[in-house]
């Protein structure tokens, strides 16, 4: 199997796997982020299941040298936290929580047709051509913030780390 059947295969798995999960319906989303509501605990369910052979597979993955179609592991390298960082991750949750997608489920979801899904990929498209627009005529400004160490990401990476590769 070459890279790109690979690559084919593990999205598709990826997709059938949001769409099993209704991490594809808006509702049931937007439900789940809803704890003071109508909240909806299902798609915890889901989440586990994926850490949790994420967490498995992983250490399987890395006692081989390398993976099967790259010559070398690409894992990050940065444990700090920095404003960029934490700026993203905010904005992620708040498109997540108000259009109740984020961008695998809002990709595998275009399939429904539906003018919101559209409305929300398109608006998400226009928001990285702006940010690579800005990248690209400002840099990165507030990468020269200072950095610091964070112990909570060392302790989060590190519970996926294999013993032997320490």
């Amino acid at each position: 199997m070459n890279a790109a059947l690979a690559a084919f295969v593990a999205g598709l798995i990826f997709a059938v796997g949001l769409a099993l999960g209704g991490m594809t319906l808006p509702g049931k989303v937007t439900a789940f982020l809803d704890i003071f509501g109508n909240w909806d605990p299902s798609l915890a369910f889901v989440m586990l299941g994926a850490i949790s052979v994420h967490a498995v597979l992983y250490r399987v993955i890395r006692r081989h040298s390398s993976p099967l179609f790259a010559p070398t592991f690409s894992t990050p390298t940065r444990s700090d936290l920095d404003f960029r960082l934490v700026g993203g991750a905010a904005l992620f949750g708040i498109g997540w929580g108000i259009g109740g997608f984020c961008p695998g489920p809002a990709v595998t979801s275009l399939t429904s047709g539906q003018p919101s899904t559209l409305i929300f990929v398109a608006a998400m498209l226009v928001g990285m051509l702006l940010y690579k627009l800005a990248d690209k005529a400002w840099g990165h400004p507030l990468a020269t913030l200072p950095q610091r160490e964070s112990h909570l990401v060392a302790a989060t990476t590190s519970a996926f780390e294999d013993p032997q590769d320490a």
